[in-house]
């Protein structure tokens, strides 16, 4: 089989396993193809072959992007496949996998991954520890080393694999992977087998609601009556089960705060009259600057606190260095926001942090929630944009690593997306079906108690990404030692 064939059959693996269809499994062995394509190849022709397997593993990964705009879908895969051929290169230059290289590569993944997800505001989608969200005993190594160990841990059993397939090393050196995999399943073991105390516990219920505003009309003024008792409705409904807060999604109030009062009044009314805590994500105007914000209102209908997002998208809320290449504003439709400054802490029911659209993408924000008190988490957000496919499947896995990062519950409101639970262990609690069991454009809500014990920081929370300077560490050593030999 030719190389370009290995290396397409690794970009498909690999993005079936971030797909809607959850093949996890994939992840596992997708990798091998490419390793096999770039035996005794050139630096430059690994970085080509690898670059692309990224561009077609891209494209498929990210394909609902062209909803919002093809140039930057196009732009943007043969960008992130650049992190591809970077790693084709580190293949290249190991050669072997003997043991140097077994923990090499896993640990070149995982700082590529690092890279991407903070260079040039950064983009932490679809980390290969991702497609392992509802694999429940490999997750909980989370809570140590972030995702990132999730990751490492995948690339590490694909090469280890390559390198037994190809007879590439003694047996001893196998060794190393067998007790790094032993003892992290053995910590998601044990972390699984962990029963809370609930007699210790403060119990709480929160309703979810999912309003499935269809994207052509969440602005449309010919549409706010419509959009209104959408969520009127499905929050009386929720109301009946007596929750201590009721969930909207982001932007779900059609209208602008600080202009259209009427249409706030409507939504403070609303939790006066049924006596409910809610929170609801709106469009603020405060200053001429506008903000993608969270408003708490309590059960009096008054707005008590609000949040604003902290991490705008770029190319859909700014527009990136748009005064040094004003035809960047051309990519594709975007508001004008204004970045929050504060991490605000809810208080009701209990302490809380919001984020805000693909705000549970970055972990460090979820983190200094945390450390600023925050019992559990919210996410708000709108997958609308993205039609029917993969994106909604692909962002709710960041969510489950958020929960477990940091041991929290976590509860999730999207207009459209997948709303719903996540417990401190990442298991799904609950999530808003249609008829047909299908979690994407429907509307519907869904309650669910919580459970809060005797706050305890996670390593992960504690000491952040550690594990990244471990990989740095450990990849400059190799280097320089391989180097050294060389000459």
């Amino acid at each position: 089989m030719s190389a370009v064939a290995l290396s397409i059959i690794t970009a498909t693996l690999l993005s079936l396993s971030l797909s809607s269809f959850n093949f996890w499994q994939f992840a596992w062995f997708g990798f091998i193809p490419l390793f096999i394509a770039l035996e005794n190849k050139s630096l430059r022709q690994s970085f080509v072959l690898a670059y692309l397997c990224g561009i077609i593993f891209w494209a498929f990964t990210v394909y609902w992007l062209v909803h919002v705009t093809l140039l930057g879908t196009a732009i943007l895969v043969l960008y992130l496949a650049l992190y591809f051929g970077l790693f084709g290169l580190g293949a290249a230059f190991i050669k072997k996998p003997t043991a140097k290289g077994i923990i090499f590569l896993p640990c070149f993944w995982v700082l590529l991954e690092y890279t991407r997800s903070y260079l040039f505001t950064g983009f932490p989608w679809a980390l290969i520890g991702f497609s392992q969200s509802t694999n429940l005993p490999v997750i909980q190594l989370a809570d140590i080393t972030g995702a990132w160990g999730v990751s490492f841990l995948v690339v590490l059993v694909n090469v280890t694999a390559y390198s037994i397939i190809r007879r590439q090393s003694k047996l001893k050196i196998y060794l190393i992977p067998a007790a790094i995999i032993f003892l992290s399943l053995g910590y998601g073991v044990v972390r699984l087998s962990y029963k809370p105390d609930l007699g210790a516990s403060r119990k709480f219920k929160i309703s979810v609601i999912q309003g499935n505003i269809p994207q052509n009309l969440k602005w449309n003024k010919q549409a706010v009556s419509f959009i209104q008792n959408n969520y009127n409705q499905l929050t009386v409904l929720a109301a009946k089960d007596n929750p201590d807060l009721i969930i909207w999604p982001e932007a779900s109030v059609p209208a602008l705060w600080g202009q259209d009062d009427i249409e706030f009044e409507q939504v403070y009314s609303l939790a006066r009259r049924e006596k409910i805590s809610l929170l609801a994500g709106a469009v603020r105007l405060l200053e001429n600057n506008y903000y993608n914000s969270a408003l708490f209102i309590d059960r009096s209908g008054i707005l008590r606190s609000t949040y604003n997002k902290l991490h705008l998208v770029p190319f859909g809320e700014f527009v990136p260095l748009k005064n040094i290449f004003p035809f960047l504003e051309s990519i594709a439709p975007i508001g004008d926001i204004t970045p929050g400054r504060e991490y605000t802490i809810f208080k009701y029911p209990a302490d809380f942090g919001v984020l805000i659209c693909f705000e549970d993408l970055f972990p460090e924000l979820s983190r200094q929630f945390v450390q600023k008190g925050a019992r559990f988490l919210v996410n708000i957000t709108n997958d609308a944009w993205y039609k029917k496919g993969s994106a909604p499947y692909q962002h709710f896995a960041a969510s489950v690593f958020r929960a477990v990062e940091n041991r929290v519950y976590l509860a999730r409101s999207a207009n459209t997306g997948i709303s719903g639970f996540i417990d401190p262990k990442g298991k799904i609690l609950s999530v808003v079906n249609g008829l047909k069991g299908n979690k994407i454009f429907v509307a519907g809500f869904t309650s669910q108690d919580i459970y809060l014990e005797p706050f305890r920081r996670t390593f992960y929370n504690h000491y952040g990404d550690f594990f990244i300077v471990f990989c740095l560490l450990l990849d400059a050593g190799v280097i320089i030692f391989i180097l050294k030999n060389r000459k």
